[in-house]
């Protein structure tokens, strides 16, 4: 027996592994990663993987970066965790201060979560809360965009609109109000980015119209809805929604989570418009892909309505145990210290250029409807006709034979169901890049070639897609 064989075997006999169907690996190897070294993962046997989504769009600086290993062994040696409430430490302060610092102007507070679902947990109750303190409990709704997704704790599920994560549960879920999207994969042939982007925003004007007296925040993932098949659209909409929202009497939510930290082409997606959101919330790449963590950062006047004496019960009683944890704070300084060193941002330019030069040729093929981009992120679209982007059908897991064929050839590239995406480390090289394009273009050949059916029992999710 293998190496990876045999570990393999004692996973699956005590692990249950996030957004998998278990049963897929009686047919499908599970692949037991022993060491990374930048954008290489390598198993128990020897082989490598060039990982194209950044372990599920967090490692940003590839495996065991140096700087950030060294960050956080210094602060091993000082101090590995204290609670956050009544003591504090100086890398949270230090990293709370730097944030402030970098995000657009007028975000200067900082509250902590332990990941992303958590934080958009912290933003949706600051939100409401803001209001109840405000002498408004009327307004208590929450306004998102659909394809949209935002987390899998029950309060984000309410803001998501993925129905494969949502269905299930929607005994358990808030009342939202969900606004189509502005996803400019659905324009009129013919029509721009920014033209869609502005048209679609009619149903958020008309809808904050009727419902601002009971919505307390409007939440979006600015330029890129990830999990909803990296659909990409215009920052006019943000724009126009800041403006909205102002006017309205509305929070705005940006959930930065997997778009922030220059993956869009700036540091922050919002950034693109021009705006400050009420509520940023940041997660995955901000400790560099190391260890958990979450800030949502927030701005004077949401801090001032919850800063009383005590005994009017205004204070915000959330809280989080490992929140603020100083190894996670050491690996985001590394993280912000290579963001300003390393001038990234600019760097990521010529990559993202990099990435449309060696996909262009996709755009042609019979079975490809689009290869849209956002800075570092690059998605490309099968269908079963391009002339009508009719899909796939979802049971057939198209996505899934490119994911097959890629690890074959030593890449990662975990599909969302019929898309096929680029969400690399920024340290990979034009030539890796190169590589996975090359990889890509046989999977999509070998997927899309196959005429094989399979049963479809049921339509009940027909814009389905694999977890991403």
């Amino acid at each position: 027996m293998s190496l990876n064989a045999e570990w393999m075997q004692r996973d699956l006999a005590v692990l249950w592994h996030p957004c998998t169907q278990m049963k897929d690996h009686e047919r499908l190897p599970l692949i037991p990663i022993k060491r990374g070294d930048g954008v290489w993962l390598e198993d128990f046997d020897g082989k490598r993987y060039l990982d194209a989504v950044s372990s599920w769009w967090v490692n940003v600086f590839g495996h065991g970066n140096p700087r950030i290993n060294q960050r956080i062994r210094d602060q091993l040696d000082n101090l590995e965790h204290v609670m956050l409430a009544g003591f504090s430490h100086a890398p949270v302060i230090e990293l709370s201060e730097r944030l402030v610092q970098i995000t657009p102007a007028g975000l200067n507070k900082v509250f902590y979560a332990d990941n992303g679902s958590s934080g958009i947990e912290v933003a949706l109750k600051m939100s409401h809360h803001y209001w109840l303190n405000s002498g408004q409990p009327g307004k208590k709704r929450f306004v998102t965009l659909s394809n949209s997704y935002h987390g899998e704790t029950v309060a984000a599920m309410s803001v998501g609109d993925v129905a494969l994560f949502t269905d299930t549960y929607k005994a358990l879920l808030l009342d939202t109000i969900k606004v189509p999207s502005p996803d400019c994969y659905l324009r009129p042939e013919g029509m721009g980015w920014e033209e869609h982007s502005r048209n679609m925003f009619a149903a958020m004007e008309q809808t904050l119209a009727e419902h601002a007296h009971e919505v307390a925040a409007v939440i979006v993932e600015p330029l890129i809805q990830g999990a909803g098949g990296m659909r990409m659209y215009h920052p006019i909409y943000l724009s126009l929604l800041r403006e909205a929202c102002d006017r309205y009497g509305v929070h705005l939510i940006h959930d930065e989570i997997a778009v922030g930290f220059g993956r869009t082409g700036t540091m922050f997606a919002c950034e693109q418009a021009g705006i400050t959101p009420d509520f940023l919330v940041l997660s995955k790449a901000l400790t560099g892909g190391y260890l958990p963590m979450a800030a949502v950062l927030t701005t004077d006047k949401v801090y001032a309505a919850f800063y009383d004496d005590y005994a009017t019960l205004r204070a915000f009683l959330h809280s989080h145990t490992y929140t603020g944890n100083p190894l996670a704070c050491a690996a985001a300084l590394a993280t912000l210290d290579i963001f300003e060193s390393d001038n990234v941002i600019e760097t990521n330019k010529a990559l993202s250029a990099r990435m449309a030069s060696a996909t262009a040729h996709l755009v042609e093929h019979p079975h490809v409807a689009e290869v849209r981009q956002t800075g570092m992120a690059l998605a490309i679209e099968m269908v079963q006709d391009k002339a009508s982007k009719t899909a796939y059908p979802w049971q057939e897991r198209r996505g899934m034979q490119v994911y097959q064929h890629a690890l074959g050839r030593g890449a990662l590239l975990r599909p969302l169901g019929s898309v096929v995406y680029f969400l690399p480390p920024y340290v990979i090289t034009p030539e890796q890049i190169d590589f996975l394009a090359e990889v890509a273009t046989e999977g999509i050949d070998i997927a899309t070639r196959q005429s094989t059916r399979v049963s479809v029992a049921s339509d009940r999710y027909p814009n389905h897609r694999d977890p991403g």
